[in-house]
């Protein structure tokens, strides 16, 4: 409840929602006013791959194909690749600057290797951003397939600090076992919600969320279990199920869009409890110096590296690599070595929680104004917000919008007919004194009347204005 009450007053200042989940968090920590005892990385970590998954699946129903097919391959080459060049760069030069091995230095690059798909979703959709060209489904198909890439990194390379004996060779082979069985997995299950939702007809229609929350756990399990990376699945299969026309699809991606509120939530103030801000202090230093290198060389050199045969113009990828921005998934993966028992494992998590810490307060509070001046920014067409709810499916092609009835509109006290209305255009729905009436040939308009009126004709707008209210302002929804 702090966390919401505090995004609202605070987030028009310009502070990401995310931070102040985390503050929340920190506050309520044992170093906090709070004073919160909480020292479980197994069940932060353990929470935190619960929701993840709901974060990849919520975003994975609101990728449309046909926005996502034309940066298809630019996607996927920098969720693999580019996460890759990521790690390895900050790794040298983590190794290089610091008492570090080379392969600490590589974890630590590993862990902060992806964009965070939370992050990401929330600053992007949250605040309206709109971006030229297909860049927006780019950075939102990166953020939310990187993730696994990132994952299989971390585990590989801590499984090297853990066992001595062990080689860089032997995490080929299972980089392509955990990814083949995650897309298979992810893209079959995918069709298997679907055909699930549509033929199981059940008698209670709040039960189809609770459905799907359990073919979610289930798909992340059932991958796991066969070593594929979950995570991937999630997504893919979440992707597969959105693109599809499904019962109470609008409902279910709603539910899913709460929930992903409510984990990233649940992230932030788990892992502010976990952090215990005076062992921060010693790390400050190095932690800056590290996060500096990552936003501003080792993600633009893997960016501009990745897109180099791709045409896309400079000022492009200059925007795509500065929203790099980190969240909770890099501060998940640095539990792993810390159970693992890694050497320096503790200094590790506290270095890469400031990293995450910088990067969302500098690029997350900056997107918006380094798009306006790379000349990338456009303004976005907000959703209508109905006091009655409508239900339409992703093909409807016409477009409802409202207009009210003021003192001097030309239409009071006319009966419908007697309006010369486009062909192509209906008053579907009064709202008079908020109740709801259907309208019909000889219902006389009123002043303080709200008509829906549903059109498949743009210009149409501009006649019915003319009509009705004798240039009166029109509220378009």
């Amino acid at each position: 409840m702090l966390s919401i009450l505090a995004s609202k007053a605070i987030g028009k200042l310009g502070i990401p929602t995310l931070i102040i989940f985390l503050v929340v968090g920190m506050l309520a920590g044992s170093d906090g006013i709070g004073g919160i005892h909480f020292d479980d990385p197994n069940l932060a970590q353990s929470l935190g791959v619960i929701a993840l998954s709901f974060i990849l699946f919520s975003g994975g129903l609101e990728t449309k194909w046909e926005s996502v097919k034309p940066v298809l391959w630019q996607g996927v080459t920098l969720s693999t690749l580019g996460v890759l060049l990521t790690a390895s760069s900050l790794g040298l030069f983590i190794s290089y600057i610091s008492d570090f091995t080379l392969t600490e230095g590589l974890l630590i690059g590993a862990i902060v290797s992806s964009t965070d798909a939370a992050a990401v979703f929330s600053i992007l959709r949250s605040k309206s951003i709109g971006l030229k060209g297909n860049l927006r489904p780019l950075l939102e198909l990166e953020s939310g397939s990187n993730d696994p890439m990132a994952y299989f990194l971390t585990i590989g390379i801590t499984s090297l600090l853990v066992h001595k004996d062990t080689s860089f060779a032997s995490l080929i082979p299972l980089f392509f076992q955990q990814m083949i069985i995650g897309a298979i997995a992810g893209f079959l299950l995918g069709k298997f919600m679907t055909w699930t939702l549509n033929k199981i007809n059940l008698d209670y229609d709040g039960l189809y969320p609770v459905l799907t929350l359990a073919l979610v756990f289930f798909t992340y399990s059932i991958t796991t279990f066969f070593n594929g990376n979950g995570f991937l699945a999630v997504y893919l299969s979440a992707i597969i199920l959105g693109n599809q026309n499904f019962i109470h699809k609008k409902s279910i991606i709603r539910f899913y869009d709460g929930q992903a509120w409510l984990m990233q939530i649940v992230m932030f103030i788990t892992l502010g409890l976990l952090v215990f801000p005076k062992q921060i202090l010693p790390f400050i230093g190095t932690g800056l110096v590290i996060a500096l290198f990552l936003m501003f060389v080792a993600r633009p050199l893997a960016v501009f590296l990745c897109l180099l045969f791709f045409k896309i113009k400079n000022r492009e990828r200059l925007l795509v690599s500065w929203v790099g921005l980190r969240g909770a998934v890099p501060i998940i993966f640095a539990t792993y070595p810390l159970l693992q028992g890694v050497e320096k494992s503790a200094m590790i998590f506290n270095i890469v929680f400031f990293i995450v810490l910088a990067s969302v307060i500098l690029q997350g509070t900056t997107i918006p104004i380094v798009a306006k001046r790379l000349y990338l920014f456009k303004p976005v067409k907000l959703k209508t917000r109905y006091p009655l709810e409508l239900e339409m499916s992703d093909n409807f092609k016409n477009e409802l919008f409202e207009i009210e009835i003021k003192e001097s509109s030309n239409a009071v006290g006319r009966q419908i007919f007697q309006l010369k209305f486009p062909k192509t255009s209906l008053i579907v729905l009064i709202n008079r004194n908020d109740k709801y009436i259907t309208p019909s040939g000889t219902t006389t308009i009123v002043q303080g009347d709200k008509l829906f009126i549903m059109s498949d004709n743009n210009k149409d707008k501009d006649e019915i204005k003319q009509v009705i209210l004798n240039d009166t302002e029109t509220t378009s929804k």
